[in-house]
């Protein structure tokens, strides 16, 4: 079930077709996906989604085949927020430029699996271009977001989310997922993502248990995340996943991620705009402002956020 480039453009089609949202998106100021997605807290949720990425064997078989991660992971995790957030906050032509330079990147990635893990077998090959592993990524994005958002702020409540996967099946589009392959409501996703979490197709792979153990412990990016951080992840992951990819989440552990979301969720409400929320977001901000240009501050957040001073970019720095 690869996603041919006809498929692709038939995806893209149906974003044209949808109705710009206020400011020139695919999404705007009074979308569900817009609210979730500018917090920065949803960073809390970062190191999950990685690992329930990694835990689908095409995921990591891929990345394990592409050196330049770890020569540069802050690069990569720059140009992955740089996808999602031009998906999410740029104009609909920068979301679109973005998605069909990350379909090419995409279709570059096939290989073949070195060694059986969970139903894939040694010498079967993977695509990263597969919609059903495109759907597992999208599903980890969309669903750890709305996990760390719910962390910190007041849940959002059944009518919201039902609003949240709406947005969200267009959101998939842009990965070249189709419709059909999507489930139709909120509780058809809980129960797509529930599945998922407990079936074999996302087995730990000697690959990505190196590669989280690498970034983990700093050996990848030179600065390993703290322990609160590293604890909070653990306990956001479901217990098998936990144990397969060996993240400690002893007493000290669940005391640590205890004590930070307590801390967290005191002071992240009372943190002022402009350190609550991503710079793209901001930079969306002005753009609906009427300015032509973010100012310095926004640029300096985008900078961290997406390691460039405004959304979109060129074909080097979408990588992903």
């Amino acid at each position: 079930m690869t996603v041919s480039a006809a498929d692709f453009d038939h995806c893209l089609e149906m974003v044209r077709a949808a109705p710009e949202a206020r400011g020139g998106g695919i999404f705007g100021p009074e979308s569900v996906t817009w609210q979730v997605n500018r917090e920065a807290a949803i960073f809390l949720g970062a190191g999950r989604a990685l690992l329930l990425q990694l835990a689908h064997p095409w995921v990591a078989a891929g990345i394990a085949d592409q050196s330049h991660v770890f020569a540069d992971p802050l690069g990569r995790f720059h140009r992955t927020f740089n996808i999602v957030f031009t998906m999410v906050f740029g104009t609909r032509d920068q979301a679109i430029a973005v998605a069909q330079r990350l379909y090419r990147r995409h279709a570059a990635v096939v290989g073949e699996m070195p060694e059986t893990v969970g139903p894939f077998a040694a010498g079967s090959r993977y695509c990263a271009n597969e919609v059903n592993a495109l759907r597992w990524v999208h599903a980890t994005l969309v669903e750890t977001a709305l996990l760390a958002h719910d962390l910190m702020l007041a849940p959002l409540g059944p009518v919201e989310r039902e609003r949240y996967w709406t947005e969200a099946k267009l959101f998939a589009t842009l990965f070249g997922i189709p419709q059909e392959a999507l489930a139709p409501t909120w509780g058809g996703f809980q129960a797509y993502a529930t599945e998922m979490l407990e079936s074999d197709v996302l087995t730990v792979s000697a690959a990505a248990r190196d590669i989280a153990h690498r970034i983990f412990s700093g050996a990848a990016t030179r600065l390993a995340p703290p322990f609160w951080y590293r604890a909070l992840t653990a306990q956001m992951l479901p217990e098998r996943l936990r144990l397969a990819f060996d993240l400690p989440f002893g007493t000290a552990e669940q005391r640590s991620a205890q004590r930070a979301v307590r801390w967290l969720r005191r002071i992240y409400p009372m943190l002022p705009d402009a350190f609550r929320t991503v710079g793209p977001y901001q930079e969306a901000q002005v753009r609906i402002a009427g300015r032509a240009e973010p100012p310095l501050t926004v640029r300096f957040l985008n900078r961290a956020w997406i390691g460039q001073p405004s959304m979109g970019g060129g074909e080097r720095r979408t990588r992903a």
